[in-house]
């Protein structure tokens, strides 16, 4: 029975499962392996489902290799060296399709959150130091109507695309680097700088990591307009975070709605202390059936991996 490591708690029934074939062990930690615990874990296991946090690095890489596959926990990939890996003879997978509407349905929580103030609201309510109704009180953005930018029109901005347009009436625009056709309507724009410059409300929805990081630059966030609102459900990496926080703290922009940072868990001060900013612990997927299916797919990849049968969901 070959050794399997599953790196961080995923929901009991993909456990189970996996038992019933592999010779499981089960990581207590909540936090990432370091480089040095992955090299361990690639010496030491045949098959390893890892997931965010997890850092196979280049070096990670570099000693002596046991391990065949890593069955990724999640969409986005940016923590596992995929070159290294290949060089090492082992086959990387991911879990796609599950993930976007869950992803999708939290981009549309953070838009409206961000744009009617939900989060500063609900503070208000909290504190005790809400009087009552008054007509001008916490005036935010209509978001009925508003024109949506996405960055990035794969799965998970086409699903976007679609709650915008079809619920809110939203006229969609979208920046992808290939030229890219979709079954919602929406205009694709030439640039970046043009769809920041364009939007009411900007989504990113770009996977982390390569020629993605820090894609959302200082010169990115000054197209945007003083009323614009900017989301992103894509990875902390995509967005230059100190540019970020000084467009929102000089008004440059009128607020944001963030799922992920460029230092999870670490979320800086200067973001907390923001009233116009709207920050979720990345919970893009966090629904347990939509966990239990993206872990269920991780262990079918390892399995078919097992059976020396082709990946399904293979990246490298």
């Amino acid at each position: 029975m070959k050794k399997l490591l599953i790196t961080r708690g995923i929901p009991e029934a993909v456990v189970d499962a996996a038992r019933l074939r592999f010779d499981v062990t089960l990581r207590e930690s909540t936090e990432g392996l370091m480089p040095d615990e992955a090299a361990q874990a690639l010496a030491d296991y045949d098959a390893i489902l890892p997931t965010l946090g997890d850092q196979f690095t280049a070096d990670a890489f570099a000693g002596p290799i046991r391990t065949g596959v890593l069955g990724n926990f999640g969409v986005g990939y940016n923590h596992i060296d995929v070159a290294a890996a290949k060089r090492a003879g082992i086959v990387v997978s991911n879990t796609p399709d599950v993930v976007t509407d869950a992803t999708a349905d939290i981009a549309l929580t953070l838009i409206l959150a961000t744009c009617r103030r939900a989060g500063e609201g609900e503070r208000l309510v909290r504190s005790g130091m809400w009087l009552g109704w008054t007509p001008t009180q916490m005036l935010g953005t209509h978001v009925t109507g508003k024109r949506v930018g996405i960055v990035g029109m794969g799965r998970i901005g086409q699903a976007v695309a679609k709650r915008c347009h079809y619920g809110f009436d939203m006229p969609v625009i979208y920046f992808n680097r290939s030229q890219k056709d979709v079954d919602v309507p929406a205009r694709q724009v030439d640039t970046l700088g043009a769809l920041m410059s364009q939007a009411d409300i900007i989504v990113v929805t770009v996977p982390g990591g390569g020629s993605n990081t820090n894609m959302i630059d200082e010169s990115a966030i000054a197209e945007m307009q003083e009323t614009a609102i900017f989301v992103n459900v894509a990875r902390g990496d995509v967005v230059d975070e100190t540019a970020l926080i000084a467009a929102l703290q000089e008004g440059r922009i009128a607020g944001a709605g963030l799922d992920v940072y460029a230092r999870e868990p670490l979320v800086p001060q200067e973001l907390r202390d923001l009233e116009n900013v709207v920050l979720l612990p990345h919970l893009g997927t966090a629904a347990l059936e939509v966990r239990t299916e993206m872990g269920q797919m991780a262990l079918d990849n390892i399995i078919a991996w097992d059976e020396g049968k082709p990946l399904p969901q293979q990246v490298t």
